[in-house]
């Protein structure tokens, strides 16, 4: 199985739910201690970007039972992603020490999700799961104190809010949405390269959706403000969470009203267009200069698809 075969087009990473988020039972701890022990609870553990795997025969088992990630050094405190098939499922981070302790084991494994995800080493149907968790571990992590009047807050209903027990705020979970777009101008698209990307490889132009912005202001303000292109018909495509650390992403489509590119270096390496020849051979990963676009995991690569293909609104 290709990595083409695990992301079809119009279904990339994260979008696959599995799970009955079974909201209801966040607010009743006597439940939720109960489901910790049920016989089928099961944890996925989470060390910054990456998970705490068993190896076994048949390759990485990521979804470990609530006792396993406990004797492997994971926190107490499990927060309630919900219910599949029934069975519990928890998120739960570790210590840096409890995986160093875990580095000299063969088979226990600490890996990064994002590899995992590219090379197919993870179900696809428990990306979604995994997601929550790495952005909800995250999340505790880095907001234990109340940001209203810096008391340390406690952790409540099943891990979907933190209470503050001196001013008695209530703090919960962010997303942050970003807008990621394929620009048309013809029969070409735009797009750009980050310093950071693979040699050969570009993608759509993305970037944060401001304070009191609207959708479609956010991807005419970024491409102007990225690209120097001026653009027109915003229209909507689908979104992917995103849990590096905790982003929604917005898929969007827009039509150019000018072509004189002018990069902003300090956000771009490059940027240019492309025909839909040569995107669609980057797209298929065979263009004969080893330039390619993005990875079928990531909700561009099923944008340019959509565009190579003729679906795309905005390609006139």
């Amino acid at each position: 199985m290709s990595i083409f075969d695990s992301f079809p087009l119009g279904k990339p990473a994260f979008v696959t739910h599995i799970l009955d988020r079974a909201a209801h039972l966040r607010g009743n701890d006597e439940k939720l201690f109960a489901l910790e022990s049920h016989r089928d609870a099961g944890a996925y553990v989470i060390y910054r970007d990456s998970l705490v795997v068993r190896q076994e025969a048949g390759g990485s088992r990521v979804l470990l039972s609530v006792d396993e990630a406990v004797k492997l050094g994971a926190n107490p405190g499990t927060i309630f992603l919900g219910l599949r098939d029934g069975a519990p499922v928890f998120g739960m981070g570790i210590a840096a020490a409890a995986v160093e302790r875990l580095l000299t084991r063969d088979d226990v494994a600490v890996t990064e999700l994002r590899g995992m995800v590219m090379q197919g080493a993870v179900p696809t149907e428990q990306l979604s799961a995994i997601a929550t968790a790495k952005s909800m571990v995250t999340w505790h992590q880095r907001h234990g104190y109340c940001a209203n009047c810096g008391t340390r807050t406690a952790m409540k209903e099943g891990g979907w809010k933190r209470d503050c027990p001196n001013c008695k705020a209530e703090h919960f979970p962010r997303t942050d949405p970003v807008v990621i777009m394929l620009v048309t101008h013809g029969d070409r698209c735009l797009l750009g390269r980050q310093k950071q990307f693979l040699p050969g490889m570009w993608s759509c132009l993305a970037g944060f959706v401001e304070v009191a912005e609207t959708i479609e202001d956010a991807v005419r303000r970024e491409i102007f403000e990225e690209s120097g292109i001026r653009c027109t018909d915003v229209t909507y495509y689908m979104t992917q969470p995103w849990p590096y650390p905790s982003s929604l992403m917005i898929g969007c489509a827009a039509r150019a009203t000018s072509d004189e590119i002018v990069v902003d270096k300090a956000e771009l390496e490059d940027a240019r267009w492309f025909t839909r020849d040569e995107v669609a051979l980057m797209h298929s990963r065979t263009h004969p200069d080893g330039m390619f676009a993005a990875h079928p995991f990531a909700i561009a690569h099923h944008l340019i698809g959509r565009w190579v293909h003729g679906g795309s609104d905005s390609g006139a």
